[in-house]
C-alpha cells in the first residue's frame, strides 16, 4: 500500500506523475502498486487519447536513472511510490557518432538497450562485421578528461567508496538532471559543447536527404538521416558505403581539434576513462538525445578480415591506426613513420583509380596459400640452401637457431658494453656460447627462459642496428635483456621466435615462418630503392612534392625534428617501396605494420597495487596483462591469460582481483572505474574463445557473462 503526497490513502491507490515527452505534457493517473508497468503504459495511452504510434516508447524513472523494461512487473516491485515522476519517451534517439576515420553520422539508436546490443546494431546498420570488437566512448575533450580523471584520483586517495567522480558506478554523471532536452556534450557546465565535425567529414541531418555539395575546405559533405530500415534506398546506401570505405582525407591541423593527443603514458591511460559500459543503456549512463558520442575499435583482436566483404571494417581500422600514430597515442621510429606516412600517400594516391577485380586477386591468393606442392618445393629449396633453422622434417622436432650476437643485460651504476657470444635458441631457452664450437659442451651464461617475455623491437636501419629489447619474467619481476644481431636475417628469425616464446610456443609452431616473413617484408619497406638503371622514372619521381603536405602524414615530433622539403623526399623515398600496391593492399600493409609496433593493442590503466603507495601501468592486451612503470612504461611482470584462473571486482572497496596459476594480483584503478578493467579482461578472453567456424553467431549472454562485473 502506498501514499499520495499529501500523505492521504485512497482505498489504496495513489497518483502517478507521467511525462510525455513528445508532447511536453504531463498525466497524473491513479494507479495501485499491484498495478503491472504495462498496464501503466496502456492506461496512460488511453488517457491521452493520441491516435499516434507509441510501439517505440517505453517507461523511464530520471530519479532512479532506470529503465522500467519489465512489462509484467508491478510498480510496487520496481519500488515506484507516488513521489516518483516518470517519463514516457522514445527508447530510439538520435545520435551523432564520430567514426574511427572522424566522419560524424546522425544515427537513430536504441537508448534502452544495452550498449553493447547498441553498438552490434549500429554496427549492422553501418556494415561493419564483428561488432564485438567496437564500442562507444564519450566525446570528452582533453580537459574534461583531465577533470575527470583528477576528481577520482582525489576520491581514491580518500578512500571515498563514491570514488568514480563525476561519475556514478554505472557511469552517470552526478551532475545530470535526467533531462532529455539533449543536454550538453561536455560534464561540466561551464564548458561549451563539442563543436560540430570538420567540414570535410561527413555529416548526415534529416534537413537534405540526397544533397552532395561541396564545403568551403574542397571536401565533400554528405546529408542523410540513418536510422534502423532506412538504408533500402540504393543510392542512399551505396554513397554511404562507398564514404565509410575509402574516406574522404582530412587535414591533419583539422583533425586534431577532434583527436586526444598524449603527451605521456599517464595521458595515454587517461582516454580510457570515457568507455561506455557495455552492460548499461545508453540513457543510463548519461547519454542524451544528439549528443556526441565516438564508435572506436576497443578490442585489437580482429577476426576474419576477408577483403571481399570488410572493405568498410578495413578501412576504419586503417582509419583508426592511422589517427592513433599521426596523433601520438602510440610511439613508433622515423623510419617506421616514413613506411607509415608512404602507405598513408599510397592509399590516397589509389583512392581514385580503378582497382583490380576482387573475386580474381582473391582466388589467387588463396590458390598459391594452398597449394602445398609449392610448399613443398619451398621446404626442398630451404633445406638444399642451407637454411638457419634447424629442421629435419619431423613435427616432434623443434626447430633451433644459432647465430653470433651481442648480449647485455644491465645494471645499476654499469656503462651499457655489449659481449659477444654465439647463442642458440631452442624450444623457449636461450644459451650463450663463447664459441660456436663450444656449443655442444656447458653454457658460457645460465640459460634463459623467454617463455612469457616481452620482445619489443631496438632498429635503426640507417646505422644497421638490429636488436632486441627483451623483458624476460623473473620470481622478483621483469629482467631486461638487450641483443644485437649482424643481419636483418637473423633480426628476424629471432624477434619471431622471441614473439612466440611469448605467447609460450616454440618456432615448431606452424605461424613461424608467417611471423618471419612479416618482419621481412615490414623492414623491406623501411630500405631505400636503388634506381634503376633504365630511364623509366618510378612513380615517386613523376609526383609533384611541392602539393603533399607532409604535416598530414606524420606525427608531429617527427614534423619539429625534420624539415618539411627533407620530410617529403623520405616519404617519397619510402614510397618506392610500395607503389605497385592496390589500395586494400596498401590498407593492410598499414594495419600489419601497426600491429608490429611495441605498443600495439595495449591499453593502460593507472592503477596501484595493494600494500603498495606508488601508482604504476597495467596495460590491458588481447593475450596478456602488463605490470608496467607509470614513467617509462617498461615492463615490470607479464601474466598470460592462459594462466589466468579468475578474475572479479571487489566492489566494496573498488578493487580488481587476479588470481593466477602462482599468484593472486590485487590492485586499484586510480582514474576510472574497475568495471572497465574488468570488461577489457572479459572482452579479451570472450574474443579467445570465437572458433574457426565463420558462421558462428555472436553470443551476447556469454559476453555479458565474462564482462559484467555483477549480476543484477
Amino acid at each position: 500500500m502506498a501514499y499520495v503526497a499529501d500523505g492521504e490513502i485512497v482505498d489504496g491507490s495513489w497518483e502517478l506523475n507521467i511525462l510525455v515527452t513528445d508532447l511536453q505534457v504531463e498525466k497524473t493517473l491513479r494507479v495501485m502498486g499491484d498495478l503491472h508497468i504495462g498496464g501503466v503504459m496502456v492506461k496512460l495511452v488511453q488517457a491521452l487519447d493520441i491516435a499516434l504510434d507509441w510501439s517505440d516508447h517505453a517507461l523511464y524513472w530520471p530519479e532512479r536513472n532506470k529503465w522500467l523494461h519489465r512489462a509484467r512487473s508491478t510498480l510496487d516491485q520496481y519500488n515506484v511510490q507516488a513521489d516518483a515522476k516518470l517519463q514516457f519517451t522514445p527508447m530510439h534517439k538520435n545520435l551523432k557518432v564520430q567514426l574511427p576515420d572522424l566522419q560524424v553520422l546522425e544515427l537513430r539508436v536504441d537508448f534502452s538497450i544495452k550498449c553493447f546490443t547498441a553498438v552490434v546494431q549500429t554496427c549492422k546498420e553501418l556494415g561493419v562485421r564483428h561488432p564485438e570488437e567496437l564500442s562507444f566512448l564519450r566525446k570528452w575533450d582533453k580537459d574534461d578528461l583531465k577533470k575527470v580523471a583528477k576528481e577520482v584520483h582525489k576520491r581514491k586517495k580518500r578512500g571515498d567508496p563514491d570514488a568514480n567522480g563525476p561519475l556514478s558506478s554505472n557511469g552517470t554523471l552526478h551532475n545530470s538532471q535526467g533531462s532529455l532536452d539533449g543536454g550538453k556534450l561536455s560534464p561540466y557546465p561551464n564548458r561549451s559543447p563539442v563543436g560540430p565535425s570538420p567540414n570535410n567529414t561527413l555529416i548526415r541531418s534529416a534537413n537534405s536527404p540526397y544533397n552532395l555539395s561541396t564545403s568551403i575546405s574542397g571536401y565533400s559533405t554528405f546529408n542523410g538521416t540513418v536510422s534502423p530500415g532506412s538504408m533500402h534506398s540504393l543510392s542512399f546506401e551505396g554513397s554511404m558505403e562507398s564514404s565509410l570505405a575509402n574516406s574522404p582525407p582530412v587535414p591533419a591541423k583539422e583533425a586534431f581539434q577532434y583527436l586526444y593527443r598524449p603527451k605521456n603514458f599517464a595521458e595515454k591511460a587517461r582516454i580510457n576513462c570515457a568507455w561506455l559500459d557495455s552492460s548499461t543503456s545508453l540513457m543510463e549512463q548519461g547519454i542524451r538525445e544528439n549528443d556526441f558520442i565516438m564508435l572506436k575499435f576497443k578490442f585489437f583482436n580482429f577476426y576474419d578480415i576477408n577483403p571481399k566483404y570488410d572493405a568498410i571494417r578495413i578501412n576504419q581500422i586503417y582509419e583508426q591506426s592511422k589517427w592513433a600514430l599521426i596523433s601520438e597515442e602510440i610511439d613508433c621510429t622515423e623510419e617506421e613513420m616514413m613506411v607509415f606516412a608512404a602507405l598513408q600517400f599510397q592509399i590516397q594516391l589509389q583512392s581514385g583509380l580503378p582497382q583490380p577485380d576482387l573475386d580474381i586477386s582473391m582466388n589467387a591468393h588463396n590458390h598459391s596459400e594452398d597449394d602445398e606442392i609449392d610448399a613443398a618445393l619451398k621446404d626442398l629449396q630451404e633445406s638444399l640452401e642451407g637454411s638457419v633453422v634447424t629442421s629435419h622434417g619431423d613435427i616432434t622436432h623443434i626447430p633451433e637457431l644459432g647465430d653470433y650476437v651481442k648480449f647485455f643485460k644491465p645494471k645499476k651504476l654499469t656503462l651499457k658494453s655489449y659481449k659477444r657470444y654465439y647463442a642458440t635458441f631452442k624450444d623457449t631457452f636461450i644459451s650463450f656460447y663463447r664459441s660456436k664450437e663450444e656449443s655442444q659442451g656447458t653454457p658460457a651464461l645460465p640459460r634463459i627462459d623467454v617463455k612469457g617475455c616481452e620482445a619489443q623491437p631496438d632498429v635503426n636501419l640507417s646505422t644497421r642496428k638490429y636488436g632486441i629489447k627483451l623483458f624476460v619474467p623473473e620470481p622478483e619481476g621483469m629482467c631486461e635483456i638487450f641483443l644485437r644481431f649482424e643481419m636483418e636475417e637473423h633480426y628476424c628469425r629471432w624477434m619471431a621466435a622471441c614473439k612466440l616464446a611469448s605467447k609460450g610456443k616454440t618456432m615448431a609452431d606452424s605461424s613461424y615462418e608467417a611471423e618471419v616473413q612479416a618482419l621481412q617484408t615490414f623492414l623491406g619497406m623501411q630500405h631505400p630503392v636503388v634506381s634503376p638503371t633504365n630511364n623509366s622514372a618510378p612513380l615517386s619521381t613523376t609526383i609533384n612534392q611541392a602539393d603533399i603536405q607532409s604535416e598530414d602524414y606524420v606525427a608531429s615530433k617527427f614534423f619539429r625534428k625534420i624539415k618539411a622539403k627533407s620530410l617529403v623526399g623520405k616519404i617519397m623515398e619510402a614510397h618506392s617501396n610500395v607503389q605497385d600496391m592496390s589500395l586494400l593492399e596498401a590498407k593492410l600493409a598499414y594495419i600489419k605494420a601497426w600491429q608490429s609496433l611495441a605498443e600495439y593493442g595495449i591499453t593502460y590503466f593507472r592503477i596501484k597495487m595493494s600494500n603498495s603507495k606508488k601508482e604504476e601501468l597495467m596495460g590491458i592486451a588481447s593475450n596478456r596483462i602488463i605490470r608496467m612503470d607509470l614513467n617509462s612504461g617498461d615492463s615490470l611482470k607479464t601474466w598470460r591469460y592462459n594462466t589466468l584462473q579468475s578474475w572479479h571486482v571487489n566492489w566494496e572497496v573498488e578493487n580488481v582481483i587476479l588470481d593466477f596459476d602462482t599468484e593472486k594480483v590485487t590492485f586499484a584503478s586510480m582514474e576510472c572505474s574497475c568495471k572497465t578493467i574488468h570488461e577489457f579482461i572479459g572482452g579479451y578472453i570472450f574474443l579467445s574463445m570465437r572458433s574457426t567456424d565463420k558462421n558462428q553467431s555472436l553470443n551476447e549472454e556469454m559476453f555479458h557473462k565474462l564482462t559484467g562485473g555483477w549480476h543484477e
